[in-house]
């Protein structure tokens, strides 16, 4: 009787376990093997957040996917260099402070991107120095815009 009540209980909290794990299917483009990034992911109805930290724990990507145009007003003269993000071309934007110029800003990026209709990205970088902002840069461009399943997609 034991036994039977011990497989009855296996089989409930694995069948438990795999409507979870259904629930939880990952929607953050999948990151390139080798990267050394790990994402962070909040979802809601009409955005999520994808945020890629790496293994001591900084934040240095950020990808939101979003139904509703950020409207972000990213300024020519800010202009840095070309990228591109789930094969649509971009520029990267250095980010304006008002005029100050802060530490590690020159390691700093923004960008946004329409996708599609009602499909958008916005996207920045804090790395450490340009050498992983480059790198930053790169692994941006081989990211698609993952499995969303936002509000308006496709539509």
């Amino acid at each position: 009787m034991l036994k039977h009540i011990r497989r009855v209980a296996c089989v409930l909290l694995l069948s438990g376990s795999a409507a979870v794990s259904a629930q939880q299917v990952a929607q953050c483009p999948q990151l390139p093997p080798g990267s050394g990034l790990q994402w962070q992911e909040q979802a809601q109805n009409d955005f999520i957040v994808c945020k890629a930290t790496t293994a001591d724990g900084r934040t240095v990507l950020n990808v939101m996917l979003t139904a509703r145009d950020p409207a972000l007003t990213l300024n020519r003269p800010l202009r840095a260099e070309k990228g591109s993000f789930a094969g649509e071309d971009l520029y990267w934007y250095r980010l304006d402070m008002g005029g100050r110029d802060l530490p590690g800003l020159e390691s700093r990026r923004i960008t946004t991107v329409k996708l599609a209709k009602n499909r958008y990205a916005q996207i920045w970088i804090d790395a450490g120095d340009v050498n992983e902002l480059a790198t930053l840069q790169q692994v941006t461009g081989q990211l698609g815009d993952g499995n969303t399943g936002l509000a308006g997609n496709g539509q």
